[in-house]
């Protein structure tokens, strides 16, 4: 079987980081993605919203650098997470993902062309600790 998917969207909140009571970092990244297609003459706009669960030191990372509106590709693999809530069976997919990383800001009237952040790192790769 092949489970993999690539995404490229902006943060839509700033990461949350939490720790496993082992002490292993987790952080959680919701991303927006935007495609457009045709539909007759006209072009639409679809949004597709997708939470990013993200491990060990490039969590981290991700809570240090990143926030609300960056530009971001994350590469993973798709997974569904069940649970019971209030008698209601739930679901939900998200990504786990092994590779994050850092696009570079818009660019503004201060900055230059392709640049980043300095001492942001540009990739960070973990393999999940479980």
């Amino acid at each position: 079987m092949f489970n993999r998917v690539i995404l490229i969207g902006n943060l839509t909140k700033d990461p949350e980081v939490r720790y496993t009571p082992g002490g292993t970092p987790v952080a959680t990244v919701h991303i927006a993605v935007n495609s457009k297609f045709k539909s007759g003459d006209d072009w639409k706009e679809e949004t597709l919203f997708i939470d990013a669960v993200v491990f060990g030191k490039q969590a981290e990372s991700c809570g240090q650098y990143l926030s609300k509106g960056r530009s971001v590709l994350v590469e993973g693999r798709l997974r569904e997470r069940r649970w019971e809530y209030e008698g209601q069976k739930k679901s939900k997919m998200e990504v786990v993902a092994n590779t994050v990383r850092f696009l570079s800001k818009k660019e503004g009237p201060s900055s230059s062309s392709g640049s980043t952040d300095v001492g942001m790192p540009d990739e960070i790769s973990d393999v999940e600790p479980f």
